[in-house]
C-alpha cells in the first residue's frame, strides 16, 4: 500500500533471522517460488516482519517479494472506514478480496512473469492497478490480517499479539487516530483472527520469540471462515495435511 509507514526494529530482525534459518532448507528444496504468509492482528508487526524476513533471506542470496493484503480491500481506506460506521457487521474477511489474492499467489507459483494487482494509494483514498514484475523472485511473502487463510502458500507465520498489546504500535504508524469505534472494530477482528493461530506452522510470540507447531485445523475453535483455506498445508514438495 503506497503511503504506509513501516518501522523495522531490532526485535523484528532477530525473529526474522530465526525464521530464515527455519525456512532455508524448505526454500532451497522447492523447484520454483516459495510462498509464505504472515498473519496477525492490526499493529502486530506483519509489515515489519515481511521486510525483515526479506532482508534476512537476502543475506543468503534469496530474493523476495512482499505483497500486502491491504491492497486487496474492496474499498479504499477512508471509504471502507465509513462503510464500517454505517454497519459494523461488515467488519471481517468479506472486506478483502482474499480469493483474488490467493489467485495471484497461485499465478506466481505457476510461473507468471508479472501480475496485475490492485494498489491502494492511502493519501488519495483510491485503488489503482499496478504491474508487478516477478523476474528473479525466489520467495513471495504475503502479509495481512487474514492471510493465514490463504491456501496457496507453503508456510504460514502467525504473530501472536492482540490489538490491546499493539495499541502503541498502531498509534506510531498514525494510520488512524485513537477512536472508541476503532477499538470495537479491532475487538471484532480479534475474535476472528485469534482462531487462525492453530493453522500456522511458525508462531512469533508477544516477545518476538519464534516457535514452530504442527498446524491443526480441527483445533480451531470457534469455527471461522475457512472457505479460502486448503485442507492441506504445503511443506516442501509434498502437502502436509492439517
Amino acid at each position: 500500500m503506497r503511503g504506509d509507514k513501516i518501522l523495522v526494529q531490532e526485535r523484528h530482525r532477530r525473529a526474522a533471522a530465526a525464521i530464515a534459518q527455519l525456512l532455508l532448507p524448505r526454500v532451497l528444496k522447492i523447484d520454483g517460488i516459495f510462498a509464505l504468509s504472515i498473519g496477525g492482528e492490526s499493529g502486530s508487526g506483519k509489515s515489519e516482519m515481511a521486510v525483515a524476513i526479506g532482508e534476512a533471506l537476502g543475506k543468503h542470496e534469496i530474493n523476495s517479494l512482499v505483497i500486502q493484503q491491504d491492497d486487496y480491500f474492496v474499498y479504499p481506506p477512508r471509504t471502507n472506514a465509513a462503510k464500517r460506521r454505517e454497519d459494523i457487521d461488515r467488519v471481517g474477511v468479506s472486506e478483502v478480496r482474499l480469493a483474488l489474492l490467493d489467485d495471484h499467489v497461485q499465478a506466481i507459483l505457476n510461473g507468471a512473469k508479472t501480475i496485475e494487482k490492485p494498489l491502494v494509494v492511502y493519501q488519495d483514498n483510491r485503488i489503482v492497478q499496478e504491474t508487478m514484475p516477478l523476474d528473479g523472485v525466489d520467495v513471495v511473502i504475503v502479509e495481512g490480517t487474514y492471510t493465514t487463510l490463504l491456501k496457496n502458500v507453503h508456510s504460514r507465520i502467525f504473530i501472536d499479539r492482540t490489538y490491546r498489546q499493539t495499541r502503541n504500535a498502531r498509534l506510531k504508524r498514525n494510520r488512524e487516530p485513537f477512536d472508541p469505534f476503532l477499538e470495537r472494530v479491532l475487538e471484532i477482528e480479534h475474535k476472528i483472527i485469534s482462531t487462525h493461530k492453530c493453522l500456522a506452522d511458525i508462531i512469533i510470540t508477544e516477545t518476538f520469540t519464534v516457535v514452530t507447531q504442527s498446524p491443526r485445523r480441527e483445533l480451531c475453535d470457534p469455527p471461522t471462515d475457512h472457505k479460502h483455506l486448503s485442507k492441506e498445508v504445503i511443506t516442501g514438495n509434498k502437502p502436509h495435511r492439517l
